[in-house]
């Protein structure tokens, strides 16, 4: 980033409320982007004339969770709105939404950065309808679009920040917090292939020191958070070169090309007088009832950042540590399981953040579905932990342990797996090592420290992996040490 710049970014995030049907309908939710196109649609998703809407009381009951979760004052009366735009996914020719008097507003998220804690001020949380999805074809030289409609009508909630954002890697804390909020509250996926978390970063860049906001454009077709931080700091650089050579930067609505890396130019940026907002008038205002409101509260869960507070304060965990256990809270439960089951705070993080994920990455599933309990893996990381097996023989067990169904005490003793930790044993086994590999010794002598690592290998081979690490390396260290002694 140059140093005469500042960017400034909000964001404004849409997530699909999974509740069983749509925002005005019947129609069920369509999770799947496999599904037939328009197998999930009705008179009212599909605009007919004379159809009426009615609200999901579902859907604002989700939207509530997390508008309380995010802190925001609740408007006791909202109004939806008729927002007026043509396009060929949009049936009625308006989307019903939200405007001038949203369901919330007011709210605030707190991120970790690595310049600290930081708080991304909530400008607004209100509810909307979908729309539908288009399918761009060319064949035999015929370019052409398909509609599906499925996707028409799903209850959306838009929760849009204030520009309080200043670099790429803030926007993706922001972002992947937000997420993470809405998946401990069970109203949404996270899932950003689907499209039901969709990310639109709006960035602007302006002199540092300069309050006011520059010509901004609003990023689509973000898929990822790699791609939503790439797609950022391509922008922030875009327009930083244009106002260094004197250019004038386009308000616009730009697509993430991820084959190009770069953005390329959608459409001109739309105001909000350009949709010709007014009240909806086949829908009355909607009233919350401030008892509602109350139970809903009382009814939230634990969130992401305090639990990641709580991680660190009562488990002596690090931020990134507790940052991963606390993104996914089944990880985070199956954590604080293992730790309930005796297992030492940081080795339980260690195993879970490394081998578990990994193992869930090969299999694809989360880590409700490994054929694992909690007290199984505390199991293995005590055994561990009190130096009866060592870390690499553990990870075998573990291997075994998922396809067995045994406990890691049970295999460690039929397979004869237990460390040993005798001293004269292991002084034996060195011994024969530097006996047996004279040259390597020699110019360990010499002065190539490296080969200390190939010796400890050969030392933990002869051992056939059951030698206590800790004590091997500290007797190969003394045997090496007199032998240089007595050159």
């Amino acid at each position: 980033m140059h140093p005469e710049f500042e960017p400034v970014i909000g964001l404004e995030i849409h997530a699909v409320l999974e509740t069983r049907s749509k925002m005005f309908c019947d129609c069920r939710l369509v999770a799947s982007t496999h599904e037939q196109p328009n197998v999930a649609v009705c008179p009212v998703c599909s605009g007919m004339p004379g159809t009426l809407p009615v609200v999901n009381h579902a859907a604002v009951e989700y939207a509530l969770r997390v508008a309380l979760a995010l802190e925001c004052e609740i408007a006791t009366t909202s109004i939806f709105a008729r927002k007026s735009y043509f396009y060929p996914d949009l049936p009625k020719g308006y989307q019903i939404s939200q405007y001038e008097q949203p369901l919330a507003r007011n709210g605030r998220l707190k991120i970790d950065t690595s310049q600290g804690e930081q708080t991304i001020r909530i400008r607004r949380v209100h509810l909307e309808e979908d729309t539908g999805k288009l399918t761009h074809l060319n064949e035999d030289g015929e370019t052409y679009s398909l509609v599906d409609l499925n996707r028409s009508g799903l209850p959306l909630l838009e929760i849009v920040s204030q520009p309080d954002m200043h670099s790429a890697k803030a926007v993706r804390a922001y972002a992947f917090g937000l997420r993470s909020i809405l998946r401990y509250l069970g109203v949404n996926s996270g899932n950003l292939e689907k499209g039901f978390f969709r990310i639109e970063p709006n960035v602007s860049i302006r002199p540092v020191g300069s309050r006011t906001l520059g010509t901004r454009t609003e990023i689509k077709n973000l898929n990822s958070f790699r791609a939503l931080e790439r797609g950022v700091t391509y922008e922030i650089e875009r327009q930083t070169e244009l106002l260094l050579q004197g250019k004038d930067v386009v308000q616009e609505t730009v697509g993430w090309d991820e084959a190009e890396q770069a953005t390329v130019s959608q459409r001109s940026k739309e105001d909000a007088d350009d949709y010709r907002y007014f009240p909806e008038p086949d829908l009355p205002p909607l009233v919350i009832e401030q008892d509602w409101v109350d139970e809903i509260r009382a009814s939230l869960p634990e969130l992401p950042h305090a639990k990641f507070k709580r991680f660190q304060a009562e488990y002596d965990l690090n931020a990134y540590d507790a940052g991963v256990l606390v993104a996914d809270e089944a990880v985070a439960d199956y954590f604080e399981a293992v730790v309930a089951a005796d297992a030492p705070p940081k080795l339980a993080a260690n195993w879970i953040s490394g081998e578990l994920f990994g193992l869930m990455r090969q299999q694809d599933v989360g880590i409700e579905q490994l054929n694992l309990p909690a007290e199984d893996l505390a199991g293995l990381i005590k055994l561990v932990d009190a130096e009866h097996i060592n870390q690499n023989t553990a990870k075998e067990v573990l291997e075994e342990m998922l396809t067995s169904g045994e406990s890691a005490a049970a295999i460690v003793k039929a397979r004869g797996l237990q460390q040993i930790s005798d001293p004269e044993q292991i002084a034996h086994w060195v011994q024969g090592v530097l006996l047996g590999n004279p040259n390597q010794v020699a110019e360990y002598l010499g002065g190539k420290q490296a080969l200390s690592g190939w010796l400890f290998g050969q030392v933990m081979q002869a051992a056939e992996g059951k030698a206590n690490p800790r004590l091997l390396r500290a007797e190969l260290d003394r045997q090496l040490e007199e032998l240089s002694e007595g050159r």
